[in-house]
């Protein structure tokens, strides 16, 4: 039985769900397996109450258009509980339509600018009659560590104030093909265009969040062991 126990929120993961959220948990899961923890899962979808005192960590996925537009209309009803959990300093995980939601705003593929949260400094831009498509390799600049992904996006994300990138392109387009950033991080919150999912090639952000929100939950804990677990590359 593990010492441990964190609750995820899978935000909207009944309508967001195009690029593999739940290879995203799966992929938690397994690491967390390994530090002596385990995961329960609950989507807060459509009308859903969000109590962010109720999370541990959160995943926010990404979809369509459709989708992200309809998701967009409910946002505001849980802006002070998202809002909270990022200041909180508690870790979320947003993939390509959670990441541009977190943002000001962004352009849908047919011109319409969809509001986002505003909790992030980012907003997003799309463009014509081209994506961004194939695989992406870029490498955090104060880690060090390589992460590598796939992208499939039309968006183009320029992330502002408090921001910093995920990481730095050595291969592939990133957040705009422009300044060579890929994805962003604020405080424990990580966003990336990154699909495939991106825990399953990236098994050092998984330990990333996990060992934050396992901190957060337990601060009393020396957590030391769990630090030095070794991820095997996956790529």
């Amino acid at each position: 039985m593990a010492k441990y126990h964190l609750r995820l929120a899978h935000l909207y993961g009944d309508l967001l769900n195009t690029y593999s959220d739940v290879g995203n948990i799966i992929a938690l899961r397994y690491y967390a397996k390994q530090m002596d923890a385990d995961i329960s899962v609950k989507v807060i979808s459509i009308d859903n109450q969000f109590n962010p005192n109720d999370f541990d960590l959160a995943l926010f996925g990404g979809g369509q258009d459709y989708e992200q537009l309809v998701v967009s209309r409910d946002l505001p009803n849980k802006k002070a509980g998202i809002d909270k959990f990022i200041n909180d300093n508690k870790p979320m995980l947003a993939i390509c339509g959670g990441y541009q939601l977190l943002g000001h705003y962004y352009i849908g593929a047919n011109g319409e600018k969809i509001p986002g949260l505003g909790i992030l400094d980012h907003y997003t831009l799309s463009q014509d009659n081209n994506r961004f498509i194939g695989n992406i390799t870029i490498k955090n600049p104060e880690t060090g560590q390589e992460y590598h992904g796939f992208e499939n996006h039309n968006g183009r994300t320029f992330i502002g104030k408090g921001e910093k990138p995920l990481g730095m392109v050595v291969k592939g387009h990133g957040n705009n093909g422009e300044d060579h950033t890929e994805g962003a991080i604020y405080k424990s919150t990580y966003c990336s265009y990154f699909h495939g999912p991106i825990l399953t090639r990236n098994g050092e952000i998984a330990k990333t969040l996990l060992l934050r929100a396992l901190k957060n939950k337990y601060p009393d804990v020396d957590f030391s062991q769990q630090e030095a677990l070794k991820i095997k590359p996956t790529f």
